[in-house]
């Protein structure tokens, strides 16, 4: 039996989101540049989301660009936004046969003007699809999101839009980027690193953390089949004790 056969369907993660770590490292380790690391990347992207989509996942959010990353060399980020609008023109018709509904969060007014027209481009063409969203995470970071959204709940109880008493997770969900999204319940990261990196901090705060010795380009549907499987094997008690959820 197969990796992908041992899943239950009944106990996927709703919500899949993933830190794509491990480019430049593969093509150091390969004697590459940088760039082919990013460019065998895009592959890993293409494997995963088609995989998620097999088993049955409902969402999957991928770490593509950070608000941090803006401050790499300026040819590696001019590379990087040429290969996102390059994989959206080539992925349009993958995503659309497979029924999935494009995403993005983040700053996305600091994108380039052709990656962002792209990008909202694609999303209006799947706008309509039903088996997954894909969201990609791009020119975001997690402090930033949480602190646009502490400036707009404020300006609103200036206003008298809404009173201090009134505030609790739901208005504060209803002003994050993923405000359309549910939490997460497995947060993935590749190449061996353990950090969150500011990424969906407050939507985590629950999730199940799986990290892997994996560089991001190696990544295959098996190994993301794994650490379904090794999610599954885990006992999500959200603070309440094991007897109390055999109940």
């Amino acid at each position: 039996m197969d990796l992908k056969d041992q899943i239950d369907k009944n106990k996927l993660p709703q919500h899949l989101a993933i830190i794509m770590d491990g480019n430049g490292r593969w093509a150091k380790l390969k004697g590459l540049f940088r760039s082919i690391g990013h460019e065998n990347g895009t592959k890993a992207v293409r494997e995963i989301v088609e995989g998620s989509a097999e088993i049955g996942i409902p969402f999957l959010t991928l770490y593509a660009f950070s608000t941090e990353n803006w401050n790499r060399p300026k040819l590696e980020v001019e590379l990087l936004m040429k290969l996102l609008v390059s994989s959206l023109k080539k992925e349009i018709k993958t995503l659309t046969d497979n029924d999935i509904k494009l995403n993005a969060i983040g700053n996305l007014d600091a994108l380039p003007k052709k990656a962002h027209k792209e990008l909202l481009d694609v999303i209006e063409k799947t706008k309509d699809n039903k088996r997954m969203t894909l969201t990609l995470a791009l020119s975001y970071g997690s402090r930033e999101e949480i602190t646009k959204t502490i400036k707009e709940i404020s300006l609103k109880v200036k206003n008298n839009l809404i009173s201090p008493h009134d505030i609790d997770e739901t208005v504060i969900n209803n002003h994050l980027y993923t405000q359309n999204l549910p939490d997460v319940d497995l947060l993935i990261r590749t190449s061996g690193e353990q950090r969150i990196s500011n990424f969906l901090l407050w939507q985590i705060a629950y999730a199940e953390l799986y990290f892997t010795e994996t560089l991001w380009p190696d990544y295959t549907k098996n190994h993301l089949f794994e650490a379904i499987l090794n999610y599954q094997n885990r006992e999500r008690r959200f603070g309440k004790t094991s007897e109390q959820l055999n109940q």
